[in-house]
């Protein structure tokens, strides 16, 4: 059950059912991360508007089970099981990809790794960053590369699932995370004027934490106010067939004055907070 600060800060969305399926009926979508959480939610709802479902993630049982329920509700699904940290598995993607009969309508790049740990905690821990760099930076740039010509082709869509932290001061504890979200978020806008003369619409979603799997590990984030995958997925539906090229939670720019104004305040919490610590994993 949501908590009032939820209510406040994720206040519930609904899709309008009649522009959804104008926008996507009929059309091959992609998504990346489907097998739970957000791209779970994603294409079970979906899989009500009779679409072609490409569904990629590690995880092939749960990517099956998945594919026989979109399949009931009337669409067709493909799935391709690969573990995109590794390169090898993202060129095999890349080649399933381009040989898919229709083409490619809409992409979503969700597939990420979140991680939380101290400088002092990471020192012995160089390979922290090359995965997280490969799933949430590098893989996602391959495939994105690769699937622009057939994008182009279809005059479709790009939605990149972005966190809302890439808008924000850095944090500590954080660095690998948010510079690899932040790398993506910047090569992701950097292209967007010539995705647009292609004909190409690319849109970007910042969401705040989302209570998935992914962050089930982390003791911490039990009592912190996070968004459903459900209402995650709904905001994505809605930006596209929205008229706007980004989505993000409404205090966000108050978020981002505070970032702006209380960069010296911030560092100084930061340090104050660190120094009563002992350096291990946050």
């Amino acid at each position: 059950m949501k908590t009032f600060t939820e209510h406040l800060l994720f206040p519930d969305v609904t899709v309008n059912k009649v522009k959804l399926a104008g926008k996507i009926s009929g059309k091959t979508i992609v998504i990346t991360g489907a097998s739970y959480g957000i791209g779970e939610q994603l294409a079970l709802l979906f899989s009500h508007y009779k679409v072609h479902l490409v569904l990629i993630a590690r995880t092939e049982d749960k990517l099956q089970e998945i594919a026989a329920i979109v399949t009931r509700n009337g669409s067709d699904c493909s799935v391709i099981p690969a573990n995109l940290y590794q390169e090898e598995e993202t060129d095999r993607v890349v080649g399933a990809l381009l040989n898919l009969p229709q083409g490619i309508d809409i992409f979503i790049s969700n597939a990420g790794k979140s991680i939380t740990r101290s400088l002092a905690a990471s020192l012995g821990r160089y390979h922290d960053f090359t995965r997280t760099n490969s799933l949430n930076y590098l893989a996602p740039v391959k495939l994105l590369l690769a699937v622009t010509p057939l994008l182009k082709a279809r005059k479709g869509q790009l939605v990149n699932v972005s966190a809302v932290n890439v808008l924000l001061l850095p944090a500590p504890g954080w660095a690998a995370y948010q510079a690899s979200k932040t790398a993506l978020d910047q090569w992701f806008r950097a292209n967007l004027a010539e995705w647009k003369i292609m004909g190409i619409t690319a849109k970007t979603i910042y969401l705040p934490l989302v209570r998935t799997r992914m962050i089930a590990p982390n003791e911490n984030y039990k009592n912190y106010p996070a968004m459903q995958p459900l209402q995650a997925a709904l905001r994505i539906a809605k930006l596209l067939y929205s008229s706007g090229n980004y989505s993000k939670p409404w205090w966000v720019v108050v978020a981002q004055a505070g970032s702006f104004f209380g960069r010296y305040i911030w560092e100084k919490l930061s340090f104050s907070h660190l120094s009563k610590r002992d350096g291990n994993t946050i």
